[in-house]
């Protein structure tokens, strides 16, 4: 990976963690909150300025950032301090970070879509045939119930929307038959024990999907689409992990996320190949970072989100001192594991 690669990396995911920062200082400002602080990277300061009640700064390790706002873990008197703020309106200073983070992707693959030029639907438009025999079908799923024409629903209960779903869900499932619910001439038509196998290569990609021609109304209702089986991809694949499907080893920190993001920038062979790599990637990572945010984790806006919805239904405000604790407990948890997850990521870069 050449120092070009690093330095896109780098850039990619300190826009993706400056967004939500900013998403999170900018509806602050409009709500009237007081920040002390926004800084843009981690550990030691380099450069700082005062700006009117607000510290900007950029800081050593571009890994980060933060937004500093006053009575956010402790209490304060200032009537313009986070905790004496009304809970509607520190709700939306929380949220607005993920959310940042998902409009992000959303425009990502928007961008990416349009850089393809083509969009795959959910519509079986060939299946593969046998190369030095082309009247020789090698596909196993039209053997078993699979037609040209067929526009696929679900699989195995879970509802298709884009040809994300279609690929997550043909990859990762352990079974070899799977159910399937397509529309076919207008009606829903369920096929039970369809087996997706290429039987020259022994793959489960064993049919093509028809290509449209993009439209401004297409494109857009992709992406949404899109954006919420992303998502919806790294829902299940948290619960995968709590369930052991997936362990530790599978886990990646800052140090993986940049080296991925820098082999990304070198796949392909044009630039128009290059940058479609990177942003596909850098929508997935930024959608993740925005879920991964709302999980009710200490420390993560989703707890912040649950306490504040306690203090909906108590009426009754935690004490901040009280809510900072728990989230300096889940801060000092995710740091050690990032740490962890850090070093691993080292010694796969030093095996490698």
């Amino acid at each position: 990976m050449n120092i070009v690669s690093i330095l896109i990396a780098v850039l990619v995911f300190f826009v993706i963690v400056v967004l939500h920062e900013l998403g999170h200082f900018t509806v602050a400002k409009l709500c009237g909150i007081k920040v002390n602080k926004f800084a843009v990277g981690m550990g030691p300061c380099l450069l700082k300025k005062q700006k009117g009640e607000t510290e900007y700064s950029i800081r050593l390790f571009p890994i980060g950032g933060f937004c500093a706002m006053e009575g956010e873990d402790d209490s304060s008197n200032d009537p313009r301090a986070f905790a004496n703020k009304p809970v509607w309106q520190r709700f939306l200073v929380v949220l607005a970070g993920p959310v940042m983070n998902l409009i992000l992707g959303f425009i990502l693959i928007l961008i990416t879509t349009l850089l393809y030029g083509t969009l795959g639907n959910l519509t079986v438009a060939e299946f593969r045939t046998n190369p030095e025999n082309e009247s020789e079908c090698i596909a196993m799923s039209a053997e078993t119930g699979l037609q040209k024409g067929d526009t696929i629903l679900k699989i195995n209960g879970m509802r298709i929307l884009t040809d994300t779903d279609l690929s997550y869900k043909l990859s990762t499932n352990e079974s070899d038959t799977m159910q399937v619910v397509v529309r076919r001439d207008g009606k829903k038509v369920t096929l039970d024990n369809v087996t997706f196998r290429n039987k020259l290569n022994d793959t489960r990609l064993d049919f093509y999907v028809e290509s449209i021609k993009l439209n401004p109304l297409n494109v857009i209702s992709y992406s949404f689409l899109d954006t919420i089986s992303t998502a919806r991809l790294i829902w299940s694949s948290l619960r995968d992990l709590l369930t052991g499907k997936y362990g530790f080893h599978d886990l990646s920190g800052p140090v993986g996320i940049v080296t991925t993001i820098g082999e990304a920038a070198q796949y392909g062979e044009t630039f128009r190949q290059h940058l479609e790599s990177v942003l596909g990637l850098a929508s997935f990572i930024t959608i993740n970072v925005g879920v991964f945010n709302l999980l009710p984790i200490p420390a993560l806006d989703g707890a912040r989100i649950v306490f504040l919805i306690v203090e909906g239904i108590r009426r009754k405000p935690i004490p901040p001192e009280k809510e900072g604790m728990v989230h300096f407990a889940g801060m000092a948890l995710l740091f050690l594991l990032m740490i962890a997850v850090t070093f691993q990521d080292i010694m796969r870069l030093l095996q490698n």
